[in-house]
């Protein structure tokens, strides 16, 4: 393949839900340019894109995948984004690195749940964006519903560009409603067509459609729509035409739909023409860099001779290879054989041979210039996110704005074998997958694993037996109830003990008062001595804390820790022979627990603030699903983006750790949210009641 310069490089994403036909689409194009002898297909596992074995397997993208092609002098870097929520991560690693966006709609399906989902991520982050309808020789392909539902939930700047003649099996070509010609397919489905008239039956409504296309061009400036009133469509010229739908698409008045079908290479070289047209290059591309010399922020343009800056936007692991890290240059040259600094670790990096990928082909390159991407095997401490820099020129890229994690589960291994070998494994996959977290509870000792729902991180195991052979189950995490007391209460506690020898003796009063509750306070326990007089020697005071502290990790009613206490010691006695370390820890241990059960204890659980984001015609749902079956509060609601309310509120976590399966189940999959802990609330009786049970169930269980 060609070098080519920024002004000619294209990153263009194919995102879609499920089905929609992005990874055909993709071997459509790749075909169409002569990149591919003959189309794979996704049934057969034969495609450039769906090459993991997973993907291979379930018959849909999991992994995005780099498709580049050649076309009338340009280089267009495609890529195929997978379309089901759960592998979200992935599209947003996409929309880093992309120039524009291709959104995918079936012609039978219309704008499902998926496609505008990653519609409003597209937006979010300012990405230009075209429409292109495929299937249209599909039974039930409707073109006309589709593009009004594109226009009702995407879009009103949504515009064909082109129609259809036909549909389904009498899919027989495409009108351009700008050049008001028709291109009517050969049979032989190798998208090879010819250039007609419209045909008569559609020419009337063919029309009417090009001269509303003309007049939204024609209001991009003063001049246009002078000379559209004036003479109408035919007064513009091609090249007036040509500029003003350039200057539309720029101030996103329009944006283009193009139509086709994949499986049949129809509209194929039209899409890549009109992506030509829609969506700049490289070169047109500012992007800003933190220069971490002088703490500053300034703009790259994309030129071959600025610092160089490269971003990391996706990671392969293999168990034998190491990893394999993607990366676009935003600017300057990466070269192989070359040293670079990573931004986040400070530390060089030595990169090897690089390599430009076509599916999981690799092929060797000597460097990688701007607004172009390229991979490298074996970088030791770069990860999904990181920048690359000169070590002359320390800069910092924005990174990845990855969705955060939304469902938690607990890792069980299912042998010794598999246990030796799970951190490793975890550990390895999340590094493929920024939207993975690992973690471990402290106080239930549990290894957690969040990702962005339930079937994600089925996946997840499924994908970690398969590269590592770690074999685990998933399930709920126990709730980190915590317990605190509600009053001031005093102990005083004697502990004697005479074997023989020498003994142990101590004596010491102790006052417990309640603090704030404060998730973010480090230390449960604030431990002060009142002592005068010498009652209780100093020395001795460590013990006593250690004392407490051992009986606050059980606590006094259901076996929970007990948080935001202050302990003062205020009296007390000692022997001079028998009075020891231990036995003052004992003391402090048993006079705690004594105080604790007069000082009102109650439990104690972590409420978390969640943000919903739902279509408005499921609002109502929401509320109802909130505070009557999830204990939850609303704090607030407000109108958001397209027909999208967002609902803010309190829940416990005991009631919401599925939410992420709730919510799709009641908004079929249109609902979005996130969640973090807010604060710690008193049990209800009732809940509380329950929660003693089954701690002394589990206490008998255990004996």
């Amino acid at each position: 393949m060609k070098e080519y310069g920024p002004d000619r490089i294209h990153t263009i994403g194919l995102f879609g839900h499920g089905g929609a036909g992005k990874t055909t689409l993709a071997e459509a194009l790749l075909f169409a340019s002569k990149a591919l002898p003959r189309m794979g297909r996704v049934e057969d596992g034969s495609t450039v894109s769906d090459y993991d074995p997973d993907e291979v397997k379930r018959h849909a993208s999991i992994n995005l995948s780099v498709i580049p092609i050649e076309w009338n002098g340009n280089k267009f870097n495609f890529i195929d984004v997978p379309g089901y929520a759960d592998f979200r991560g992935e599209a947003a690693a996409a929309l880093r690195i992309i120039d524009g966006m291709v959104l995918v709609l079936d012609a039978a399906g219309g704008v499902e749940v998926g496609a505008e989902l990653l519609w409003q991520m597209a937006r979010e982050a300012n990405i230009p964006r075209v429409v292109f309808i495929n299937k249209l020789d599909r039974e039930n392909a409707n073109f006309q519903r589709t593009v009004e539902q594109a226009k009702g939930l995407l879009s009103e700047a949504i515009t064909p560009v082109h129609m259809p003649i036909g549909s389904g099996a009498n899919f027989k070509g495409i009108v351009s409603l700008r050049k008001r010609k028709a291109w009517l397919h050969h049979n032989g489905k190798d998208g090879a067509y010819e250039i007609a008239e419209i045909p008569a039956e559609i020419r009337q409504e063919a029309l009417q459609m090009a001269d509303g296309l003309i007049e939204k061009i024609a209001m991009t400036n003063d001049h246009l729509i002078e000379e559209y009133l004036e003479g109408g469509a035919d007064a513009l010229s091609a090249e007036e035409i040509r500029q003003g739908f350039q200057a539309a698409i720029n101030a996103h008045t329009i944006m283009p739909l193009f139509i086709g079908s994949a499986t049949t290479l129809s509209g194929i070289p039209q899409l890549l023409d009109g992506i030509l047209d829609a969506i700049p290059s490289a070169a047109n591309r500012l992007t800003t860099a933190h220069d971490l010399r002088n703490d500053d922020d300034y703009f790259l343009e994309g030129k071959a001779d600025e610092p160089l800056s490269a971003l990391v936007f996706k990671t392969l692991v293999d168990q034998y290879v190491g990893r394999l890290s993607f990366f676009r240059v935003f600017s300057g040259e990466l070269h192989s054989n070359s040293l670079v600094r990573n931004a986040r670790t400070g530390r060089e990096e030595r990169i090897g041979q690089l390599f430009q990928m076509r599916g999981k082909e690799q092929m060797p390159v000597s460097s990688v210039s701007a607004g172009d991407l390229g991979a490298v095997a074996k970088l030791a401490d770069t990860l999904s996110g990181d920048t690359l820099y000169s070590p002359e020129n320390p800069l910092r890229l924005r990174s990845v704005n990855y969705p955060e994690a939304a469902f938690t589960a607990k890792v069980t291994p299912h042998s010794k074998n598999d246990l030796d070998k799970l951190g490793n494994a975890l550990h390895r996959i999340v590094e493929e997958d920024p939207t993975l977290h690992l973690g471990r509870d402290i106080q239930t000792g549990e290894t957690l694993l969040a990702g962005l729902s339930e079937t994600h991180l089925n996946f997840v195991a499924e994908r970690v037996k398969r590269k590592f052979d770690v074999h685990f189950d998933l399930a709920i995490p126990s709730v980190p109830y915590r317990e605190r007391i509600s009053s001031t209460a005093t102990a005083t506690y004697r502990h004697k003990k005479q074997t023989g020898g020498a003994g142990q003796f101590a004596e010491i009063s102790l006052r417990l008062e309640p603090l704030p509750t404060d998730p973010n306070r480090a230390d449960p326990l604030e431990f002060v001595s009142e002592i005068v007089g010498g009652v209780v020697s100093r020395s001795f005071w460590p013990a006593i804390e250690k004392g407490v502290r051992e009986s606050m990790v059980l606590g006094v009613l259901s076996g929970h820790p007990v948080i935001d206490v202050k302990a003062a010691i205020y009296d007390g006695k000692e022997h001079p022979v028998d009075s020891k370390e231990i036995a003052f820890k004992t003391a402090g241990k048993f006079a705690f627990r004594e105080a604790a059960r007069k000082a009102n204890p109650v439990i104690i659980e972590p409420i978390y603030a969640l943000k919903i984001n739902v279509p408005d015609e499921y609002v109502g749902d929401i509320l109802s699903d909130l505070n009557g079956n999830k204990r939850g509060r609303v704090q607030g609601m407000e109108q958001i983006g397209h027909s999208r309310t967002l609902i803010t509120a309190h829940v416990p976590l005991a009631e919401c750790q599925r939410y992420a399966t709730d919510l799709r189940s009641i908004t079929q999959g249109r609902g979005d949210f996130v969640m973090r802990l807010d604060h710690y609330d008193d049990v209800p009786h009732s809940v509380a009641q329950t929660i003693i049970a089954n701690s002394k169930q589990q206490h008998d269980d255990d004996e």
